[in-house]
């Protein structure tokens, strides 16, 4: 059984803990080059492997109710990609995130458990902002980040070797502003006026 932690569940998605038997189906995922294009390229077994036991596995516990975690099509229960509330590596930004598989691509999904994630993030863990980084090119996942309430605000380089030295899109959101605007957004849904 994997831990869910209390994780957001949406009409169409859910969340659960990695686990070291997910590491077949995350070597699958970080080997789809079109999958990695603008999140670091393709990773090997053995870097998938450091990436889950170093990274992903031990932050649950260091830092609990924030991570990595596998995202379930709950029509399926199929593993479809991941979704992330974390820290950006050597950072103390908290970020929102996500990789899906490619035949979940063009779905809402990315969308759609993101603001979950972000609702979360500021409600259950209290968090004071929420930020995410994409590569410059990456025009899909900064239009996926601009639906999800986020707002562009420049570009930033990080020192951490992981994310390349490159300057990446910086897109961030404080609590009070981002819920004020997701209040809106769900009267605006309930009252059957499309938000």
């Amino acid at each position: 059984m994997h831990a869910t932690d209390d994780l957001p569940i949406t009409g169409r998605l859910s969340l659960r803990r990695f686990a070291a038997d997910d590491f077949d189906f995350l070597c699958a995922l970080h080997g789809d080059p079109d999958v990695m294009r603008y999140v670091g390229g393709v990773k090997d077994r053995a870097q998938t492997e450091e990436l889950l036991h170093g990274r992903v596995l031990p932050y649950y516990e260091a830092h609990p109710g924030l991570g990595c975690w596998a995202t379930l099509e709950r029509a399926t229960g199929e593993c479809i990609g991941m979704h992330i509330l974390n820290h950006i590596r050597g950072e103390t930004h908290i970020q929102v995130g996500y990789i899906l598989s490619r035949p979940y691509w063009r779905r809402g999904y990315a969308t759609e458990m993101s603001i979950a994630l972000l609702r979360y993030g500021f409600t259950q863990r209290k968090l004071a902002q929420i930020t995410a980084i994409t590569d410059l090119p990456n025009r899909a996942s900064q239009h996926v980040l601009l639906k999800s309430g986020l707002h562009r605000n420049g570009e930033r380089r990080f020192a951490d070797p992981v994310l390349r030295g490159e300057t990446f899109a910086w897109f961030e959101r404080d609590a009070g502003d981002w819920l004020a605007e997701d209040r809106a957004r769900r009267i605006g849904t309930d009252a059957g006026v499309p938000a």
